[in-house]
């Protein structure tokens, strides 16, 4: 493991997510290992995934059936909170993550610790019909968040200690649960930070269903619209005041 590494960065754990990404994930895992211990969340493979994994030096935790990416992310911030991590960093398991790029992570953390850092990515060198996608959905979930929002899709994330504790209730199950990570950072006034990553594409395929990604992803833009507008609408005036007790 790399000891350039901060001595003053939180205890921190790369949690990756994997489904059928037996292809990609030794690798990911080698790259990520140069940096920090690792974590593989084998949300029930139907291919030798954990067996990679655990072969590039991983500890695995393998779950069957297969539930979704965000079950799966809260079952790893279960574990890596049981163990005593300070802060956990995710990325995906198919190689659109650059493992090289972590220390980016954990420098921003020590110059300016945030709760939630997100790895940005520049949307023009995105495969078109990715970037119309990504820049439509920036700007809906900017839009009902009341903020700028660089990237809400991005999983390359530093995570804090206390905003893994604030989402473990989640009920989300699938890629809209890292939506409302930054909905859950904002509302509860944690702190949000980017550094930019590389944009990664190279044919690879995807887990997402369209159909229901877009629809749980808009849901989800909706109700943190209709939560925002909840909590800053103004009294109603027009009521008469109570009588004295």
């Amino acid at each position: 493991m790399n000891r350039s590494v901060d001595a003053n960065a939180p205890r921190t754990l790369t949690i990756i997510p994997a489904y059928n990404e037996a292809l990609h994930v030794a690798q990911v895992v080698q790259g990520s290992r140069a940096h920090l211990p690792v974590l593989v969340v084998d949300d029930g493979s139907m291919d030798d995934t954990a067996a990679r994994a655990e072969a590039a030096g991983a500890t695995v935790l393998r779950r069957h059936p297969n539930r979704g990416k965000g079950a799966a992310l809260r079952a790893g911030f279960r574990w890596a909170l049981d163990e005593g991590y300070e802060a956990v960093l995710t990325l995906d398991a198919d190689g659109q993550h650059d493992p090289s790029e972590i220390p980016k992570f954990l420098r921003a953390q020590t110059v300016r610790p945030a709760d939630l850092t997100i790895g940005a990515r520049d949307f023009g060198e995105m495969p078109l019909v990715r970037r119309i996608a990504n820049t439509l959905g920036r700007a809906a979930f900017s839009w009902a968040i009341g903020q700028p929002i660089r990237d809400n899709q991005s999983g390359y994330r530093l995570i804090s200690r206390r905003l893994l504790e604030a989402v473990l209730d989640s009920r989300e199950h699938g890629f809209e649960f890292e939506v409302e990570m930054i909905v859950t950072c904002v509302q509860r006034g944690l702190t949000l930070g980017w550094v930019p990553i590389r944009t990664i594409y190279a044919g690879e395929g995807t887990h997402i269903a369209p159909v229901r990604h877009t629809y749980n992803f808009f849901r989800v833009v909706w109700e943190t619209r209709r939560l925002r507008q909840k909590k800053v609408s103004p009294p109603d005036i027009s009521a008469p005041p109570s009588p004295p007790a």
